[in-house]
C-alpha cells in the first residue's frame, strides 16, 4: 500500500525533563492544537489524556510512556510521553532507544535539574537530537537566559537561542522569533490559537538584534560556505541558508535550538511544533540503523529506513491491556509489516503470527492494515515477544542492539489476603514483571516469602496498587528493605571433596578453586583451566552451575554475591561414583567456603539526594542528612533557594520526603537516584547479618 505520509515527513519525538517542568501539560497542548484532542487536559485535574492510568491520574505525575500520533502542517508526528521520576527511569530509557528526536523541557525557574541532567545523558549515549524548550515563563522567578547558560554550563551543550521571550512572569505574552524577527503575541481567549505577528516592539529590539547575531553566528559556524559567505557580510546570509545550517547541526547533534513558552498559558507551543518540523530529523536523514547476524554479535549488518529494504523492528515496550491481552509496542526501522502476516523474533528463534496492528493514542487505539520503515506502533498476537526483542523478517533474519537496564535498590515481601488469591497474585506479578524489566519477582526459598525488587519505594508502591486495582488482588506488605550486596576484598583458593556412600551408588566430586575479587561492576567471571582430564568436560558446566546456586542465594548474610571471579584449577573424579549433581554439590561447598575465607563484605546502594530549600531551614536539613550517614557534596544558591548537594545510604532514606516537609516547613522538595554501590561499615553490617540469622532461625523454628 502507498504511505500515506512521505517518510521524509515523518518525526518521531519524546519529551523528556525532570518532574514537574510540564512534559504532560505540554503534550497535552501539541494534541489541542494539532487537532488531535479538542479539549485541553489538565495534569492538576487528573483529566490529562496521556496519564490514563488511575495511578497517574491520582497523583498528577507520569508513570508510564505513553505515545501518540498527530499531525502539524503536512508532518506526522509520533509523540513519547516520558515520566520524569527517576523511579520510572526504564520509560525514558527504552522511549529514547528508538526516537529519532526529543524536546527537552526545562522549567524557567528551576532550570538544570537532577533529573533532566539524568535524561539528557541517556539521549546522548542514543545520540538523540535535541530542541530545548524553556517553559512555565510566566512563573514567578523565571529567568530564560539564566536557563540557558545552566544548560551550556552543566550539560556541555552548544545551545542557539531561536528565540526570546517578551515579558516574564505575569507579563510574559509571548515570543521574538529571531529568525523571522517577527513579534508573536498569543490571544488569552483563544487558548493560544490565534496570535498576532507584528514588528518587534522598541523595547526588545536591542535583545533582539543581540542574539540574532549570536545565532547567526553560531549556525555559519556548522557551514564552511555559510562561514566565508558571513565574512563577507552578515546580512547576505537567507533565512533559508539559515534554517539548513540550524537543522543539520541539530541533527549532527553539534546544537541544540532553544525555544521558550508556557504551556498552561497556552503560548509558544505552535512555534515548537514548527521547530520539530522544521529541524528535528526523519528516519531518513539519520545513518543506517546497525545490527548483526543471529549467533553472531562480531558481524555487522545495516537497515536503511526504506519500505523496500527487509522488515526490522525492536519491540520497546509491553503492556498488558484487559480488553486486547499483551500489547507489543514496537519501531519500526526498515520494510513493511501486514497485518495477519507472520514475523520472526530473531532474538528468542521464534516465529509468530500477526494477530492486529494498532495505532496508540495513550490507552486508545485505531487498528492499522500495515507500517512503514519509521512507524510505531503495537501488535496484538505475539505472546512470546518481550522489551528489546527483534522482529524481522524470516529471510533476512537480523538483531538489533537492545536496551541495558539498571538493577533493582530496593525490595519488600508481599502476600495474598486470603488463600484463594495466591493464583491471582502470581499471575499479576508475572504480567507486571514482563512490563518492566526493572521490575524483579522472586521467591525465597528459605522463608517462602514473594519478593518484589524495584527502582524504589514509589515504584514498588504503584506496583501494590496496580495488583489491587487491575487484577484484584489484596495484598499484606512488608517494610521496604535495600537491596544489599556480597562481595570480597581478597584472593584465596579452596579444596573440596564431595564424597557420600549410601549403598549402591555413591556420589564423589573433587574441585580446587580460586577466588578472587573483579573490578565494581565486572559481575560474576568463570574460568576453566582443568588440563589433563582431570575433571572431564561434561562436568565443567555443572561447576559453575553449582558456584552461581550459591551466589544467588548469598553467603554472608543472604544477599545476592556480584563482582566475583572464580578459576577452576583442579580436581579429580571416579569413574563410577561421579555426577553433574555430586560436582554441583562440590562446587558449592567449595566456592561458600573460599568466599568466607576471602574477606567478605556487604555492599549498599547509595543515593544522590539534590534538595532545594529556603536558606532558612538549610541548618536543620543538612544536620539530618548526616544523621543519616550522609554527606554534603557541595550547596549553591538558585534564585532566592540554596540548592543541596548530597548523598546517603539508601536504608537511611526511607520515608525521607515526609521528614524533609516538616523540617522546612513543607517548602523544600528533593530528588533522589540510584548513584553506586559502597561498602557497609562493620557495626552495620554485623546488624544485617544478625537480623538475616534471627529471621532464618524464626522460620526454621
Amino acid at each position: 500500500m502507498p504511505r500515506i505520509v512521505e517518510i521524509n515527513k515523518v518525526r518521531n519525538i519524546g519529551i523528556m525533563a525532570h518532574i514537574d517542568a510540564g512534559k504532560t501539560t505540554l503534550t497535552e497542548r501539541i494534541l489541542f492544537y494539532t487537532g488531535r484532542s479538542h479539549k485541553l487536559g489538565e495534569v492538576h485535574d487528573g483529566k490529562a489524556q496521556m496519564d490514563w492510568m488511575k495511578q497517574e491520574q491520582e497523583r498528577g505525575i507520569t508513570i508510564t510512556s505513553a505515545a501518540t500520533t498527530c499531525s502539524w502542517n503536512g508532518y506526522r508526528i509520533n509523540v513519547i510521553d516520558t515520566p520524569g521520576h527517576v523511579d520510572f527511569t526504564v520509560e525514558v530509557e527504552r522511549s529514547l532507544r528508538i526516537l529519532d528526536g526529543a524536546i527537552a523541557v526545562f522549567c524557567a525557574v528551576g532550570g538544570v535539574e537532577p533529573q533532566s541532567e539524568a535524561v539528557w545523558r541517556q539521549s546522548d549515549r542514543y545520540e538523540v537530537p535535541k530542541i530545548a524548550f524553556i517553559n512555565k515563563m510566566d512563573r514567578v522567578g523565571a529567568d530564560f537566559f539564566g536557563v540557558i547558560h545552566s544548560i551550556e554550563k552543566e550539560l556541555g551543550a552548544n545551545v542557539i537561542p531561536l528565540q526570546i521571550p517578551m515579558g516574564i512572569e505575569d507579563d510574559f505574552s509571548g515570543v521574538v522569533d529571531l529568525i523571522e524577527m517577527k513579534a508573536y503575541r498569543y490571544e488569552d481567549e483563544t487558548l493560544g490559537k490565534d496570535f498576532e505577528v507584528s514588528e518587534i516592539p522598541e523595547e526588545y529590539k536591542e535583545t533582539a538584534e543581540k542574539y540574532h547575531h549570536v545565532m547567526v553566528e553560531k549556525a555559519v559556524e556548522l557551514d564552511d560556505t555559510l562561514m566565508m559567505k558571513y565574512l563577507e557580510s552578515e546580512e547576505s546570509i537567507t533565512k533559508e541558508e539559515l534554517m539548513r545550517a540550524i537543522r543539520k547541526g541539530t541533527i549532527a547533534n553539534k546544537i541544540v535550538p532553544a525555544l521558550c513558552g508556557s504551556a498552561f498559558k497556552n503560548k509558544g507551543v505552535q512555534k515548537l511544533l514548527d521547530a520539530v518540523t522544521l529541524y528535528l530529523p526523519s528516519p531518513s536523514d539519520l545513518p543506517p540503523t546497525t545490527g548483526h547476524k543471529v549467533n553472531d554479535p562480531a558481524s555487522v549488518i545495516e537497515r536503511k529506513a526504506d519500505d523496500n529494504e527487509p522488515f526490522s523492528a525492536l519491540a520497546f515496550k509491553i503492556q498488558s491491556d484487559p480488553h486486547m491481552g499483551k500489547l507489543i509496542y514496537f519501531r519500526v526501522y526498515s520494510g513493511t509489516l501486514k497485518s495477519g502476516s507472520y514475523v520472526y523474533n530473531s532474538t528468542k528463534d521464534n516465529k509468530g503470527r500477526v494477530g492486529r496492528i494498532l495505532q496508540m493514542h495513550a490507552n486508545q487505539r485505531e487498528i492499522r492494515e500495515d507500517v512503514g520503515a519509521g512507524d510505531i506502533a503495537a501488535i496484538v498476537g505475539l505472546d512470546h515477544t518481550f522489551t528489546g526483542d527483534t522482529l524481522c523478517d524470516e529471510d533476512n533474519p537480523i538483531v538489533l542492539e537492545t536496551m541495558e537496564f539498571p538493577a533493582p535498590v530496593v525490595s519488600l515481601s508481599v502476600k495474598p489476603e486470603s488463600h484463594v488469591d495466591q493464583e491471582k497474585l502470581i499471575k499479576g506479578l508475572m504480567r507486571l514483571a514482563e512490563e518492566d524489566p526493572t521490575f524483579i519477582v522472586e521467591t525465597d526459598r528459605e522463608t517462602g516469602e514473594t519478593i518484589l525488587s524495584g527502582m524504589g519505594e514509589l515504584h514498588l508502591e504503584i506496583i501494590v496498587d496496580r495488583l489491587k486495582h487491575e487484577f484484584s488482588v489484596n495484598t499484606v506488605v512488608g517494610q521496604p528493605k535495600v537491596a544489599y550486596k556480597e562481595t570480597i576484598l581478597k584472593s584465596t583458593s579452596e579444596n573440596y571433596k564431595h564424597v557420600k556412600q549410601s549403598g549402591g551408588r555413591g556420589q564423589y566430586g573433587h574441585v580446587v578453586l580460586e577466588v578472587s575479587p573483579a573490578a565494581h561492576g565486572e559481575g560474576f567471571e568463570f574460568t576453566n583451566e582443568i588440563t589433563g582430564g582431570a575433571i572431564p568436560k561434561e562436568y565443567i558446566p555443572a561447576v559453575e552451575k553449582g558456584i552461581i546456586d550459591v551466589m544467588k542465594r548469598g553467603i554472608y548474610a543472604g544477599y545476592p554475591v556480584v563482582d566475583v571471579k572464580v578459576s577452576l584449577v583442579d580436581g579429580s573424579y571416579h569413574e563410577v561414583d561421579s555426577s553433574e549433581i555430586a560436582f554441583r554439590l562440590a562446587a558449592a561447598e567449595c566456592f561458600r567456603r573460599a568466599f568466607m575465607k576471602a574477606s567478605p563484605i556487604l555492599m549498599e546502594p547509595y543515593m544522590s539526594i539534590e534538595i532545594t530549600s529556603p536558606e532558612e531551614h538549610t541548618g536543620s536539613i543538612v544536620g539530618d542528612i548526616c544523621s543519616r550517614r550522609g554527606k554534603v557534596l557541595g550547596m549553591e544558591m538558585k534564585g532566592k533557594q540554596q540548592v543541596i548537594d548530597t548523598e546517603a545510604p539508601l536504608s537511611e532514606m526511607f520515608g525521607y520526603t515526609t521528614k524533609l516537609r516538616s523540617l522546612s516547613s513543607g517548602r523544600a522538595t528533593s530528588s533522589m537516584h540510584f548513584e553506586k554501590y559502597v561498602e557497609v561499615p562493620f557495626e552495620i553490617s554485623q546488624k544485617v547479618i544478625e537480623e538475616a540469622r534471627e529471621k532464618k532461625g524464626q522460620k526454621q523454628e
